[in-house]
């Protein structure tokens, strides 16, 4: 055993209890052969495209051949490019939803110069060069992005063909995306993996995941650098920010790879600028590309389209979540329920890591003795208004006279290796075996499993660990999928296992229950994940830097297409905790899933386990509970809008968190701010990330702002600096924008700031409609002066019309109200 093997070997013997050791080093080992023997290459020829010979002409562009390859480009009716070399096209793809997209019959191809073909469409134009370059331009011909001739190493003997994709950028553009990514959200110079890990490192195969460090290097801001930048949902995704415009490109390939970027360097007007470049390395795959080119909402809108609408998780999953570690007994999570309705804490969820005896949870089924309790456990918890979610792994225990998995075996759910062999790991349950959630008919069997926890109370599901898709079983490459029929190797499924097992959770909750949106959170995942479920990113690093690197995450899966994200918010306990605990809480609480979660040890329950603020003293953590309160108060009140932007993000794509220079991205300095952040149209964040902190600086987009508590008024674009006291993070509302909100009595009205003076405002607002799966009604408000007042109003086909809602101005001087324009 080599050093590289020892140190994977002792990672495994720390996940696991001392009895099973010796067999998780064993195991360990010998996976790591098995990986080892299927990366061994042998001779590999090298090819490159080579000229044009002909070209045919087809819907929406054609087919250009050279010399060695073969080149498809297509432009749908929606204005996305698509090009894949020898024959790859569109489908069947896990990333792209319904099919292969219609072509636009507009768009032919026709000669260039110089002997190169392109395709003019109303969103781009396409240039292909007689040597295999593509270039994508804006409708005015401004150059977004050039591909170089891609280059293939095939095995003389056969087999799967690598390959190298180079492209170039503007010199002052901004990378983003590539998934859940702790080291941005604007992406460095480096090399970033696309092979879904887990962050944490201790993250066990089959349960719970550990609470592992993340990455090793660390740069200048306290996070991980971008080779040693883990994600368990890595997607081959950029979204590029120039001032020639804002494209998003898409390699559809779920095989392991990696992206190098170097951003460019302007010459100064001097004229010698140097380009900013991309460089994919895929081990196998088919290359093929999707570019959109337009403004940052109209890429997210064609983004969506492509990739399939997000779903809408139900109301109560928008609210404040709680887990806390190692809670599975009904008593335990009864005091935690008990101790936020003592301190009139709201609390809308708890979720269960540990239900039942060691396996039973993994796979799906209840413990007996324990079915009883859960069930009584649901029943007490929902008459308070709390709804249970349990966490599922995919482990089965692979043990004979175990239901599942023999039920599971006599179908040939499992996956094998090449010999057909049980692929097993350690895990929670025990030496456990895998389902091939590849296969439809495994997502069919799996999804019944989650049948029994429904009649138990629980109301929704969050995968926490995925073994192989969360890096942590380190199966062998050779191990076998169904992959939707055609069948292949683990090399192209590892990205897409916890994609598939999100499917197969969420369309079994359709099916069992069809009057009510699922609720669905995973780990991991990739492109199209939010088809089915959010993306839980747990604690992305320990102290002040995992702030920023949650952040980071969510605004990374955003752009990346998924709008429901979050990570955990850790409750920590010990002297001068208390400033870093409540930080993370009022930052948690602006993002899409807001998850809290404490410690296993005794009375580590809640908020009121906060560390206290440096002096020891019981008043400081009685103040830090009073400033958790008015977080935890906020985020219910502002629940209608956080609803209004999970409708939003599935009808337009546009994520609930945006960068700042969402609606600017010609604003470059907006593009490099990274530490706060647009919430909706409406509201901007501008978090607490350091410690001591109580004034800070933010640059704010253009127009007019307030400050939402102290109705301070800001006029941007520009820095200004603003109060941030331990008790409240900056949040400024855009003047003129409609935000519903909670009022005392429970209903939904509408808070509008005033625009400023001779100008106007407005925004969308979704009426509540239930937790059903049918589509809300979306109300245009119009925010205008008359005569010396604030009107609001609701545009409909026959012009403006009262608000069916009471609406509260902020921002006016003391005067009389208008009927309409209160609350």
């Amino acid at each position: 055993m080599n050093g590289r093997g020892l140190v994977r070997s002792v990672k495994a013997v720390s996940v696991v209890r001392p009895a099973r050791r010796l067999r998780a080093v064993r195991a360990s080992w010998w996976r790591r052969r098995a990986v080892l023997a299927g990366e061994r290459r042998g001779r590999e020829r090298a090819r490159v495209p080579g000229a044009v010979v002909e070209v045919e002409p087809g819907p929406g562009g054609g087919v250009v051949r050279f010399e060695r390859a073969r080149l498809r480009v297509t432009v749908t009716v929606s204005g996305a490019v698509f090009w894949g070399w020898d024959g790859a096209g569109p489908t069947p793809s896990y990333g792209v939803a319904g099919g292969s997209p219609e072509a636009d019959p507009r768009a032919v191809l026709e000669p260039d110069k110089d002997g190169g073909w392109r395709v003019v469409s109303e969103r781009a134009t396409v240039a292909v060069s007689r040597h295999g370059a593509v270039q994508v331009c804006t409708p005015g011909g401004v150059p977004v992005r050039r591909d170089l001739p891609p280059r293939w190493w095939e095995p003389e003997g056969g087999g799967v063909a690598r390959w190298v994709q180079r492209s170039e950028v503007p010199a002052d553009a901004r990378f983003f995306g590539l998934g859940g990514r702790t080291t941005g959200p604007r992406l460095r110079n480096g090399t970033y993996r696309l092979w879904n890990a887990d962050p944490g490192g201790a993250s066990g195969p089959g349960g719970v995941p550990g609470r592992g460090k993340s990455g090793r290097g660390k740069d200048a801001r306290g996070t991980s650098g971008p080779g040693d930048d883990p994600s368990a949902v890595t997607m081959p995704v950029l979204v590029v920010v120039a001032d020639a415009g804002t494209h998003l490109v898409f390699h559809d390939n779920t095989w392991d790879g990696a992206v190098t970027l170097r951003e460019g360097v302007e010459g100064a007007g001097s004229g010698h600028d140097r380009a900013g470049a991309s460089e994919l390395r895929m081990e196998g795959g088919p290359l093929r590309c999707w570019v959109v080119v337009g403004t940052p909402a109209r890429v997210a809108q064609t983004w969506a389209q492509l990739t399939g609408a997000a779903a809408v998780p139900p109301t109560w999953a928008l609210g404040h979540h709680h887990a806390r570690r190692g809670a599975g007994r009904g008593s335990e999570l009864r005091r935690v329920v008990d101790g936020f309705q003592a301190r009139s804490l709201p609390l809308d969820a708890v979720h269960v890591e540990d239900a039942g005896r060691p396996g039973a949870w993994q796979s799906g089924r209840a413990d007996p003795a324990r079915s009883a309790p859960l069930a009584r456990l649901a029943a007490g918890v929902g008459g308070a208004g709390v709804r249970l979610v349990a966490g599922v792994g995919p482990a089965v225990r692979a043990e004979t006279g175990d239901a599942v998995f023999e039920s599971g075996r006599a179908m040939d759910a499992f996956v094998r290796d090449a010999a057909g062999r049980l692929v097993r790991g350690e895990a929670g349950a025990g030496e456990s075996a895998y389902p091939d959630f590849t296969a439809k008919g495994v997502r069919k069997w799996w999804g019944g499993l989650y049948e029994e926890r429904l009649a138990q109370g629980f109301s929704g599901f969050w995968h926490g660990s995925h073994g192989a898709a969360s890096g942590a079983t380190g199966w062998p490459r050779s191990a076998r999928h169904a992959l939707e029929g055609p069948g292949g190797d683990h090399r192209e499924a590892h990205n897409v296992y916890a994609l598939c097992m999100a499917r197969a959770a969420y369309e079994a909750l359709q099916e069992l229950q069809p009057r009510e949106r699922p609720f669905v959170a995973s780990r991991s995942g990739w492109v199209g994940m939010q088809r089915y479920a959010g993306a839980w990113s747990g604690q992305a690093a320990a102290g002040w830097p995992g702030l920023r690197a949650s952040l980071s995450m969510v605004i990374g899966l955003g752009l990346c297409g998924v709008p429901y994200a979050g990570p955990d918010v850790d409750w920590v306990g010990g002297p001068g905790a208390g400033e870093l605990s409540l930080r993370g809480l009022q930052l948690g609480a602006y993002l899409p899933l807001f998850r809290t979660r404490s410690g296993a040890r005794a009375g580590a329950r809640g908020p009121w386990a906060f560390g206290d603020a440096g002096s020891g003293k019981e008043g400081d953590r009685e103040e830090l509970i009073e400033h958790a309160r008015v977080v935890l108060d906020e985020r219910r009140r502002l629940l209608p809008y956080f609803m209004t932007l999970a409708h939003l993000a599935r009808c337009t794509g546009a994520p609930p968190v945006r960068p700042v220079w969402w609606a600017a991205p010609e604003d470059r300095g907006l593009r490099d701010c990274e530490d706060a952040f647009l919430l909706g149209d409406a509201l901007l964040v501008a978090p607490v990330l350091e410690p001591g902190v109580v004034r800070r600086s933010v640059r704010l987009p253009r127009g007019r702002w307030y400050d939402t508590v102290s109705g301070a008024v800001f006029d941007g674009p520009g820095p200004v600096t603003v109060e941030a006291p331990l008790s409240r993070v900056p949040v400024l509302a855009r003047a003129g924008a409609p935000i519903p909100v909670r009022d005392t009595d429970g209903g939904v009205g509408w808070e509008v700031w005033a625009p400023a003076p001779g100008c106007t405002g407005g925004g969308p607002a979704v009426r509540e409609a239930g937790d059903g799966p049918e589509e809300p009604a979306t109300v245009q408000a119009r925010v205008r002066w008359c005569e010396g007042r604030v009107v609001v109003e609701e545009v409909g086909e026959h012009g403006g019309r009262e608000p069916l809602v009471p609406v509260r101005v902020r921002g006016l001087p003391a005067s009389p109200a208008r009927r309409g324009d209160h609350m």
